[in-house]
């Protein structure tokens, strides 16, 4: 670990990653790398050089007052931070950054030299897009991963997606080219409420994450913030009678796929959900 002579080695580190942009609608993506970040109180641990990679007349850095006499910029960029999940032991190793402009080979290629020093030998990326789905209902997450056999034992699908993408779907497959597990989660956002934050959709991938990686999160006030979410939503759509018949179509459409759901599996994966939760005493 040449560049991280002053980190301790790493317990089995997983890295989880967020964009802000393109891959991050609501910012519910990069609202749940925050959450862990808060929760479980990451530490700083670097952040790439912004001159490589961002153009600074599309994103601007930021200054602001130290004190009365001096300012200080903040560069945009992308930063790693680490966690530890306490009851597992296990390392998170959190990436929060902004799409960058330019060099996105170099960048991918940047950041899985980090990981392997690192000693990640899996990285779990997280992004939200805009989609025709109702405020009203559970978030839909889609999951995939490059590796069949990794797909299955996840109950994930293997990427078959054709088309743009962003940094994302770029990662994703840089990695598995590296031989490194990638695995990406996508949450569908009402695209009638796009302004961030949503952090209804921050709370739908966090479980899922929880899911993937058999970790219990605190999710400390993030259920409220989602019911509050959705009760301010639901008050603007009440003040128009044509949003308020856009999402009962919404409703219509989205109860009449998700029937088979309603059945086993959805049960099954919130009952293991409330197991982890409890803990092995078996309290809350």
């Amino acid at each position: 670990m040449t560049q991280f002579e002053g980190v301790a080695e790493l317990v089995e580190p997983v890295m989880i990653a967020a964009f802000e942009g393109w891959n991050d609608a609501g910012e519910a993506a990069s609202g749940v790398i925050d959450h862990l970040a808060e929760v479980w109180q990451a530490r700083p641990l670097l952040a790439l050089d912004p001159d490589d990679y961002y153009d600074f007349q599309v994103h601007r850095p930021d200054v602001e007052m130290v004190d009365e006499n001096t300012r200080r910029i903040t560069w945009p960029t992308t930063r790693l931070s680490v966690a530890r999940a306490p009851e597992s032991g296990r390392d998170l190793v959190l990436v929060r950054g902004i799409e960058p402009n330019m060099r996105w080979r170099g960048f991918c290629g940047d950041l899985l030299n980090i990981a392997r020093e690192l000693g990640v030998h899996q990285i779990v990326l997280l992004g939200a897009l805009l989609a025709d789905a109702p405020h009203t209902r559970p978030v839909p997450v889609s999951g995939s991963a490059s590796d069949p056999a990794l797909a299955r034992s996840l109950n994930l699908d293997i990427t078959q997606y054709e088309g743009p993408t962003g940094i994302v779907g770029v990662l994703q497959e840089t990695a598995a080219q590296a031989g490194m597990e990638a695995i990406s989660l996508w949450g569908a956002i009402p695209h009638y409420v796009a302004q961030p934050p949503c952090p209804k959709g921050s709370l739908a991938l966090l479980r899922r994450v929880e899911d993937v990686l058999d970790l219990a999160v605190p999710q400390g006030d993030l259920p409220e913030q989602a019911r509050a979410w959705e009760r301010g939503v639901d008050e603007l759509a009440a003040e128009d009678s044509e949003i308020a018949s856009y999402v009962r179509s919404l409703e219509e459409a989205k109860d009449a796929a998700d029937l088979p759901e309603a059945s086993g599996e959805a049960i099954a994966r919130e009952f293991e959900r409330y197991l982890r939760r409890r803990g092995p005493s078996g309290e809350k």
